[in-house]
């Protein structure tokens, strides 16, 4: 059976877990490849509303095999709470596992992370200041501290000790902050590898042998397309691979295994942070359509700048995460708000693109080129198949696939896991 991924196709927050969630009770195995727990993916099942931040959005369906792999990087303490928090409203976690070689997400990288957005002012690339970055930096400097250390104490210390080495000085020259002392810092995170040690495992090898033996294998993407460290809209992005490629860097599991990918998308745009975003509403406008999508960051609660859904933007994403097919999701914003935009190019001075632009300054100067479409005045949450939808939404998500060049696959018409519409 072909490997599914599941990547943003915007900058993050499309309602990945939601998509996710539809799709694990058909699976085998959910995995996490990348980022870490400044990634919120919210499920509702029922009335119950989960916020999961480490965790595969796969974690509720009972019989799936869930699986945070290499590409990871964990905050132990808060992947901890919301292990607790699952068990507490009876979820299991005894088909969890956690890959030997992910990364730890440690209290200095937190510190790092506040302090460097604090000395950028207002060039900051507003993080989440949870540490994932300087977390990634270690990583690619290789003297990062991964899960499989955090069971030794001597090989925790040494790997403390080294960091702390090169961590100080900087805190000190670059910050005038105090150094950190390594025994506070081990007393601190002494029972990291407590936490971990029942679910941690060789994921490499299990993801291997689920693929040999034919099991349904769904690789749930953090953050989005537009936010790719190398394809996104660079400075203002993340510090991994959301895209389809990432699957393959942070598990062990090979491209030639990945058949489909489904990107996601909201029927708008919405963006956290700084970094362009040319189809952007701005005043009561923005307000309105981020009030309607209650659009505010499942990890920080910060309002998300919302905007018309760019098409030029997520053609971009098609292209560089490979997506063959769209979910499109948060269709119900759109009720009563009367005529809808499409962003379908930009302007820039006697010119028309209909690219996404790869200079940077031009992201910023390019003006949207507009399409307007009819809205509708019914409550979509009421309808539930394609054939009895308003005529203009059917209107609008055919042109989206019209004009995006994949199959739209999947509809989201609420955000109740029963509230999407299958269209294959």
């Amino acid at each position: 059976m072909p490997c599914t991924v599941v990547v943003g196709a915007q900058w993050g927050d499309e309602a990945k877990g939601k998509v996710v969630d539809c799709l694990a009770g058909q699976s085998d195995v959910v995995v996490r490849y990348g980022g870490g727990g400044n990634a919120g993916h919210t499920v509702m099942h029922g009335d119950e509303v989960y916020k999961l931040h480490h965790l595969p959005s796969g974690i509720l369906s009972p019989n799936t095999l869930n699986v945070i792999a290499d590409g990871m990087v964990i905050d132990p303490r808060k992947l901890e709470a919301e292990i607790r928090g699952l068990r507490e409203r009876g979820c299991s976690l005894d088909g969890l596992k956690i890959s030997y070689n992910a990364h730890v997400n440690m209290p200095y990288h937190a510190l790092l992370d506040a302090l460097e957005e604090d000395r950028l002012g207002n060039a900051q690339i507003g993080t989440t200041r949870q540490g994932v970055g300087p977390a990634f930096m270690d990583k690619y400097a290789r003297v990062g501290i991964r899960t499989q250390e955090t069971l030794d104490e001597v090989q925790f210390r040494a790997a403390i000790h080294r960091n702390l080495e090169r961590k100080n000085p900087v805190l000190k020259a670059v910050y005038d902050h105090e150094p950190l002392s390594e025994d506070a810092v081990y007393e601190q995170c002494k029972d990291y590898g407590d936490i971990m040690r029942p679910h941690l495992a060789d994921t490499t090898a299990i993801l291997s042998k689920a693929a040999r033996d034919d099991k349904k294998i769904l690789f749930e993407g953090a953050q989005g397309a537009m936010l790719d460290i190398d394809a996104g809209t660079y400075p203002f992005v993340t510090s991994s691979h959301p895209v389809a490629g990432g699957a393959c860097l942070g598990t062990g599991i090979g491209p030639s295994q990945i058949r489909r990918v489904i990107g996601v998308s909201k029927a708008y745009a919405t963006r956290v942070g700084a970094g362009s975003f040319p189809t952007e509403l701005h005043g009561d406008e923005g307000q309105r359509l981020r009030d309607r999508g209650h659009e505010y960051g499942t990890t920080t609660g910060r309002p998300r700048r919302c905007g018309w859904l760019d098409l030029a933007a997520l053609r971009y994403a098609v292209q560089v995460a490979g997506i063959t097919e769209l979910a499109l999701t948060k269709l119900w914003p759109f009720d009563t708000l009367g005529d809808l935009k499409l962003g379908v190019g930009y302007r820039y001075g006697d010119s028309t693109l209909d690219v996404w632009p790869q200079r940077t300054d031009l992201q910023d100067m390019v003006e949207p080129i507009y399409e307007v479409l009819p809205g509708w005045d019914e409550d979509l949450r009421e309808y539930p198949d394609w054939a009895s939808m308003p005529l203009n939404a059917q209107r609008y998500v055919k042109r989206v696939e019209e004009l995006v060049g994949v199959p739209i696959t999947i509809l989201s018409v609420g955000p109740k896991r029963e509230q999407t519409i299958m269209l294959t």
